[in-house]
């Protein structure tokens, strides 16, 4: 299990980073400007030359132009990649990939957009929910509806297994433009990611129990401090982790992680702008008591993932919020902690939505093959796909145990010239860096969320976690500046008044000029938008 363990670390290290797109290589894609019509299927020959079904999915090789977003944990052109390479032979498509840097990528996929030069697809292209809907009604993004219906069976299948996914991939318009990333519904951990760790070892230690309330985990923090030299015992790579987390404890955040300023009043059973609520202020006010009396890291606001590694690495928490400690190489000290108690009686893990990213895959209307195109994605969607994308190809990157189990070869987990577990494997597969499209299955997915400690981390959990995660709401094109505008100017302010609030450079006795200043910059129009968009949700159910 010691190689499996290796593999995890370095999958959910690279999850952490989403990976995108870009593109504009030389293919049969050609450019494609913004103003063309939607293209809903290739031309008769393209068609002609379509396998219904099994490989190859063409007679007649065809070459086709993909754009795809590079992190710095995977390979560097996946036009050399095995995956791809075999992934030709069985189906007759050539994909010619050009890789762009996630760290530019928002800016060239914009540029691609307006400009029209543009690729056949996006692929782990992190496109915005507002720029589907908006490219995809100009015509730039095919609609996908038929394409599923005829060539996709394994996309078909999850659709109508799961009638959430469909409902969360639909627009306003009632199209789907694109393909995502998805959770197995059954897989609990990767519902409750990050998690709360607290170091058990320390625990017996110091003879302290499992905190089960909000006051008993600030006078755990005072112990584990006290015994920590003074140093804060509790971190997180952002401040953000720690705010969801307790946004559970407060009853708050009740429809999932994407919807982290808006759910739903239970007394009223009306939406709420959570950001202006009282328990909302509670809450920033024990966060703000943890952090005045030095339980959480004084560099929460500022800290960056490679630093937050070092100091756990250091012993320097004794609790956290992060994924699978294996990923951080902390061993099996660390377990997963009790739901808190809030003071109102509030015990809930917010979930995670079961669609983890919309925008990963999208066909443009510069594609003559979006037939072919579908069918080559679908394949990803199945079980046979699952498993050649993250375990590769058997006796060559995995071997499977006498107990059926699946394992990276020794070559890769142990290179014999000192390479790296994701320096051996990323010829072979792309998935470090995430952001593709797909299923993210406990069956075939070999990051932190499938170690036994994540799993029984979350089986602890999930009794409390939300009964209904939403996806992102998508907006009519009419609706999408103006809630860009509004959220744009909101969030940014609320970003900064939560550190103000947290750290003590504001007062609470300016809370009501807080919400007093949000009303001021549009919540009322904020709150409409976010009404019709929850409307036309509620009304597919």
């Amino acid at each position: 299990m010691k190689g499996k363990q290796a593999a995890i670390t370095i999958l959910s290290l690279a999850l952490v980073a989403t990976a995108c797109s870009g593109g504009g290589t030389e293919g049969t894609g050609g450019t494609g400007g913004s103003d063309d019509p939607p293209t809903p299927g290739g031309s008769p020959q393209a068609v002609e030359n379509l396998n219904p079904s099994g490989f190859p999915i063409v007679d007649e090789p065809i070459q086709l132009r993909f754009v795809a977003g590079r992190s710095a944990t995977t390979a560097q052109d996946w036009n050399n990649v095995m995956l791809f390479d075999e992934y030709e032979k069985m189906t007759g498509i050539d994909i010619q990939w050009q890789m762009i840097g996630t760290e530019v990528l928002s800016e060239q996929r914009n540029l691609m957009l307006t400009g029209g030069d543009l690729p056949d697809a996006f692929y782990a292209a992190s496109v915005p929910n507002q720029d589907i809907m908006r490219y995809g009604m100009q015509g730039a993004f095919i609609p996908l509806n038929d394409l599923i219906e005829e060539h996709a069976p394994n996309i078909k299948q999850l659709l109508d297994d799961n009638p959430d996914i469909r409902k969360g991939m639909t627009m306003p318009d009632g199209n789907i433009y694109s393909i995502p990333r998805v959770y197995d519904p059954e897989f609990d951990s990767v519902f409750y990611n990050p998690k709360l760790w607290v170091n058990e070892e320390l625990m017996q230690e110091l003879n302290l129990d499992m905190p089960q309330t909000t006051d008993e985990f600030y006078d755990f923090l005072v112990k584990l401090k006290e015994a920590n030299g003074g140093n804060a015992p509790f971190g997180a790579d952002n401040i953000n982790r720690i705010i969801k987390l307790f946004n559970g404890f407060w009853g708050l955040q009740n429809k999932g992680s994407q919807h982290a300023y808006v759910d739903i009043d239970p007394d009223t059973n009306e939406l709420r702008f959570i950001p202006t609520e009282e328990k909302y202020k509670e809450m920033l006010q024990y966060l703000n008591r943890l952090y005045e009396d030095g339980l959480i890291d004084r560099d929460i606001f500022t800290i960056n993932s490679t630093e937050f590694t070092v100091r756990l690495q250091d012993d320097r928490y004794g609790a956290f919020i992060g994924w699978d400690p294996i990923s951080y190489d902390l061993g099996e000290e660390f377990v997963g902690a009790d739901v808190l108690e809030g003071p109102h009686g509030d015990k809930t893990v917010v979930k995670n939505s079961t669609i983890a990213g919309l925008g990963t895959f999208v066909i443009t209307n510069a594609n003559k093959h979006p037939e072919a195109t579908m069918r080559w994605i679908d394949y990803f969607f199945s079980e046979e796909g699952m498993r050649m994308f993250y375990a590769g190809f058997e006796g060559v990157t995995y071997e499977v145990t006498d107990g059926g189990e699946i394992q990276y070869v020794e070559e890769i987990m142990n290179h014999p010239d000192g390479l790296s577990f994701e320096q051996a494997l990323v010829k072979y597969l792309v998935w470090p860096g995430g952001g593709m499209p797909g299923i993210i299955s406990q069956s075939y997915f070999f990051g932190g969320e499938s170690l036994p400690s994540s799993i029984a981390a979350a089986d602890k959990v999930k009794q409390y976690m939300n009964e209904e995660a939403w996806p992102a709401f998508s907006y009519k094109e009419e609706e999408v500046d103006r809630m860009n505008a509004l959220s744009s100017d909101i969030n940014t302010y609320i970003r900064e008044q939560q550190a103000k609030f947290i750290s003590g450079a504001a007062s609470f006795a300016e809370w009501d000029s807080y919400v007093q200043t949000i009303q001021r910059m549009g919540l009322e129009d904020y709150m409409q938008i976010y009404q019709a968009a929850y409307d036309r949700y509620r009304s597919d159910n």
